[in-house]
Formats: C-alpha cells, structure tokens, sequence
C-alpha cells in the first residue's frame, strides 16, 4: 500500500486528490495551517484530516512513498526542508497527475475564467452518456461526490490551473499536464502577486500553445484578442478551432440554444460568458465522439458549478444568486450576465476584495467599470483576510477612484454587510454576491431568509 503525504492538504485540488487516492487504497496523511469547508468536512469522514493544523517534520519519514506540496506551502516549509534531507520523493499535484496519467488522452481547459464551468460542463456530459473518464476539477459539482477520479478509464479530464505548480516549481500548472487536447477559455491578468506584469502572465499560455503535441486540438475563445494573438503562435502540425458564444435567445428570462441540429434546447445557465464556456464545452466532447445531439439533450440539465452563478434563493420580486468571480474580468462578465437576462430589475452586487491580487492596490485600476452593470454596487474589504496575507489597510478612497462606479459602497465588517442588505425592500431587486471568500461568513442561506426568499 504506497504512503503519500500531502503538505497543504487543505487546498480545492490537494483534498480532492488525495480524497481520491486514498479511495484507490493509499494510506494518506497531510498536514495545513488552515483548512476550510468543505475540504474540512470531506477530510474528516474519511479520517484523513490532519489532528492539529500546523506543520509536522516529523510526519515526514524514509518510508513515505511521495510527498505532495501544494502551493500555499512556503519554500521554507518545516515538513518541505524535511522530505528534502531524507531525499523523499517530492512532487507537485500536477506533476503527480500527469505520471498517473501517462497512458490516457489528456484534454486540459486553461484560461483566465470559465475553465471550472466548462470542466463541469464536459464531466457533466460524459457522465449523463455513461463515459469512462477520470477527472479532476476544483469546484463542486452537482452528481459527484468526488471532484477527482483516478482509475483505468482512458481519458482524463483536468481543470489547467495558471497558478505555480509549488513553491519549489514556479512552472504554471497546466505546462505539467502536457495535454492531447487543449482548451483557453480567455486571458485576463490574475495572480499578480506571482505573475508581477501581464506579459509574464500571458508567457506562461503560450508556452502551454507553442508545446501542442503532433495531431493535438487547441480550442480556444476567438473573441478574446489577446488570445487571438498569441494563437497565432501555434504549431502547425496542432489543429487550431476558435470558438465564440452559442447562438441563443432569452425568452421569459429562460436562454433557449439554437441547435445545430435544428432544434431548440432551453438551458439553465445564462450570460455571454456561460454560452462560450459551452461551447467550448461542446467542441471538446465532439473530440472525444460526442455528437451535437447527444450533447444539447445533456446540457439541458446542467445547473452550473458550485458558486458560479448559483441560484441561492428566490421569490417573485427578487433572486439572490452567489459566484465565485473575483477578478476584473470574471466581475465584469458576471455582474453584466445577470443584468442582461432580467433587464426589468434593479441590480445589487456586492463584490469581496479577497485575494493578493484583488488586495493590491497596484492591481486595482484593473477593476475599472467592472461592477457598471450593477445599479448598486459594495466593496467588501475582509480586515480578516487582510491580516493574513500581511497586506496594507486599502483606502476607501482609492477604492471609490478605482472602481469608477458612481453607486458604490465600501464596507469592512460582514454584520454590517448583512445590516445594509437587510435595509433593502428588494422589491423587483435582484442580489448578486461576488466572492472567492465567504464574507467573512456570511451565511446566505440565512440572509436568504431574511430576505424572505425561498432557499433553493
């Protein structure tokens, strides 16, 4: 029985990896500073969660088979300096993924935003048309108790992370993957706090472009021009198809797919950005033998990823939805999808500065207009979240000059966030709350029914 230990067991792909692994029988251990839900929950009914958060040397022994370092362990990490003097084997969860993948198709979707939605969308219909594939995607989705499956089947599915592999290898995490079919979803500055200028950022997907193998696919989003451009560097020997958003219409607030096969299919997603996610989602499952039809009659039933335009509550009067965006782009994309679908209401969004990127003021212009779509907009800056990642105190006023929206709101504690929602009728008012956080947990179930929604 191989023993791996997992240094950040806690993070959206680690415990999802080793959740999976242990399931295959390895004897897995792991250590974090911090563990949040659901990954804590997860952990702990399959007894892998750590006994006391903190780092351990001396759970690091000679006879461990591997030790996984996620990517919020420091260089100097106790447990890395350790599983280095013993000349334990050490890899990042992408390099551990593609040597026990070797053998399949691999098909990687990389970009900026939308890669979670459209991995959902594939497994979602591979799943419904009874595929075998692995996969391994960091949002939960619904029909899968796993967000990640290792086994014989002969394909894999891989959200293609940006972000560095480890802090002992800074090759973004897709470049590892070496992927059979690959997808970009978009390109818009993140991660500034490792990709310090936008060049050094887009450099990593187009070393992922210019690697295609021989009689490899890349998709990628033909409406985005930075991407175009960096397309271009594409070898030719790697079929080349550009994508944009799937011919629809909305009707009574419900988007409508025109078929390629003639029929009409009504859908439960919405917005621009979703119907490119899936169509990009369509074109990969056509990669793999799934064929038009096949495809609409599954999608229909997708209801989106955990936290990506998700449905929280509802009435007659009001619809409070929560997402998962958090860069300039991901805002902008979100906030003006939800306007566009119901134009007849008034359009609250409240968006949490939460990550080092979002936190820099360096980074800041960045969000320039990106809440425009809202009628009202707040800025929530997590003092909690701040403190962690040692980041100065942002000035309310250099937010207000950032963000250039001429409704805006700054607050700092969730009470008095939850305060300034409940001051609202929300009659004909919908809700949307933006955050890789939680607002400082903020329970939007509970305020869903302070709001006297029906929780969904």
């Amino acid at each position: 029985m191989p023993k791996i230990h997992f240094i950040a067991i806690g993070g959206a792909a680690m415990h999802n990896l080793a959740l999976a692994l242990h399931f295959q029988g390895y004897k897995i251990s792991g250590s974090d500073d911090e563990i949040y839900e659901p990954s804590k929950s997860l952990l702990d009914q399959q007894g892998i969660l750590p006994e006391k958060f903190g780092w351990f040397p001396e759970k690091i022994t000679k006879d461990l088979d591997c030790v996984i370092v996620g990517m919020h362990a420091r260089s100097d990490n106790p447990e890395l300096l350790k599983a280095q003097e013993l000349g334990v084997r050490i890899e990042s969860y992408p390099s551990f993924l593609y040597e026990h993948s070797k053998n399949k198709q691999r098909i990687v979707i990389a970009g900026s935003h939308g890669k979670t939605s459209i991995t959902s969308m594939v497994l979602h219909v591979l799943k419904n048309l009874h595929k075998k594939f692995d996969y391994l995607v960091g949002a939960r989705i619904e029909g899968f108790e796993l967000m990640a499956s290792l086994s014989d089947a002969p394909i894999i599915v891989i959200e293609g992370d940006e972000y560095l592999a480890s802090p002992i290898d800074r090759r973004a995490k897709f470049l590892l993957y070496q992927p059979h079919i690959a997808l970009i979803s978009g390109i818009a500055w993140d991660h500034i706090n490792v990709y310090p200028t936008f060049e050094s950022y887009t450099s990593s997907f187009k070393e992922l472009i210019q690697s295609m193998p021989k009689a490899g696919s890349l998709l990628y989003d033909e409406t985005d021009e930075i991407l175009n451009q960096l397309s271009e560097s594409c070898p030719d020997h790697t079929d080349k198809t550009g994508y944009s958003a799937h011919p629809s219409y909305i009707k009574n607030g419900k988007t409508i797919l025109k078929g390629l096969d003639g029929t009409d299919y009504e859908i439960q997603i919405f917005g621009d950005h979703s119907l490119k996610n899936l169509n990009g989602a369509r074109l990969i499952c056509e990669q793999v033998g799934v064929s038009n039809t096949d495809f609409y009659k599954s999608i229909q039933s997708f209801k989106g990823a955990a936290k990506r335009l998700e449905l929280v509550g509802k009435s007659d009067n009001c619809l409070l939805y929560k997402d998962f965006a958090h860069a300039p782009s991901k805002v902008m994309a979100t906030t003006e999808a939800l306007k566009k679908q119901y134009p007849q209401s008034k359009l609250i969004a409240c968006l949490e500065l939460h990550t080092f990127s979002s936190l820099n003021p360096a980074f800041l212009p960045q969000y320039a207009h990106s809440l425009n779509s809202a009628d009202i907009a707040v800025v929530y800056l997590s003092e909690h979240a701040r403190e962690i990642k040692r980041m100065d105190r942002l000035d309310e006023g250099q937010v207000q000059n950032y963000f250039k929206h001429p409704n805006l709101t700054i607050l700092r504690e969730a009470n008095d966030l939850k305060a300034w929602l409940l001051q609202h009728a929300w009659m004909d008012t919908n809700l949307l709350m933006m955050s890789s956080g939680t607002f400082d947990g903020l329970d939007l179930t509970d305020l869903a029914k302070q709001m006297n929604l029906s929780v969904q």
